[in-house]
């Protein structure tokens, strides 16, 4: 495969633009980790017209292959944020054809030790996705919706599995449920419950909004680290200055929900500023 593929890269590895080539082949007959196609070429550019692009080609093996070209700053992106899993698997255990200076063993080398200072948005943002499927899954239990509520536990409790996997300073894998009964059966047991146990709907979803809540708060210190170190660079806050903010501007449509549970948990403040309406006050944030 690698042979017939030669001139393809060989071509993009010529750009002074290319920083670095890799080869990721199926592994098993069914493989998420390439879309179902036999061989991906990643190609890792400075700059592109788009932020990434991709070509698809049909070998006379009848073979697959895919061709994903992108540049730094989309990669860079995906890698902060955790949005797109199956990079984690190509840079990590895919073949490098081609790099340079280093730049594809550097980046290798920085994903697998993963030092806290890179774990720490990562937890943010799933501690964040947390809290909110947890708190809206909870109204809807408590209003009798249970098919919705148990919907929203569900990916509570993916986040929660993600949380953990990245705390213990690994990338979480697509197969998640496989890393978290290794690393954290206690997560692992509350899932199996939720999609096994034969009680009613209603009584199951009693016991695992009980159980999540003291996970959730068993977790609060470090989820709430990223914030409240961002939060740490000056004293006051207002809403806008927070979602604005490049460190916390990732955090999206869970930011509020997230900051108003820490401000229930009191791990943030909130403080009045007068406005011109009489009886109207500016709401403020500070970090405890």
């Amino acid at each position: 495969m690698e042979h017939i593929l030669r001139p393809i890269y060989q071509e993009r590895a010529s750009h002074p633009n290319t920083l670095g080539i890799i080869l990721l082949e199926k592994r098993k007959p069914e493989s998420p980790a390439t879309d179902n196609f036999d061989v991906i070429l990643f190609v890792v550019v400075k700059e592109h017209e788009s932020s990434h692009s991709l070509k698809h080609y049909q070998l006379q093996s009848g073979k697959k292959a895919a061709l994903k070209t992108v540049d730094t700053k989309q990669l860079n992106e995906w890698l902060e944020i955790g949005s797109n899993r199956r990079i984690f698997d190509w840079i990590i255990n895919g073949k490098i054809m081609f790099e340079r200076n280093e730049y594809l063993t550097n980046l290798k080398q920085t994903l697998t030790d993963f030092p806290l200072n890179h774990r720490k948005k990562k937890i943010g943002l799933e501690f964040a996705k947390l809290i909110r499927r947890y708190v809206d899954g909870k109204e809807l239990f408590e209003l009798g919706n249970y098919l919705d509520a148990y919907n929203h536990i569900v990916h509570a409790l993916h986040h929660l599995a993600r949380l953990s996997i990245i705390d213990n300073g690994l990338h979480p894998e697509i197969t998640v449920w496989n890393q978290v009964r290794r690393i954290e059966p206690e997560v692992f047991t509350l899932y199996h419950e939720l999609v096994e146990s034969e009680e009613s709907l209603n009584k199951k979803l009693e016991l695992l909004f009980l159980a999540s809540e003291f996970l959730v708060n068993k977790n609060i210190k470090i989820g709430s680290i990223h914030l409240k170190e961002t939060m740490e660079e000056k004293e006051i806050w207002s809403i806008q200055e927070l979602t604005t903010h490049p460190e916390l501007e990732d955090y999206g449509i869970d930011f509020e929900a997230f900051l108003e549970y820490l401000i229930e948990k009191k791990l943030i403040h909130t403080s009045l500023e007068e406005t011109k309406g009489q009886g109207i006050y500016h709401r403020k944030y500070t970090v405890h």
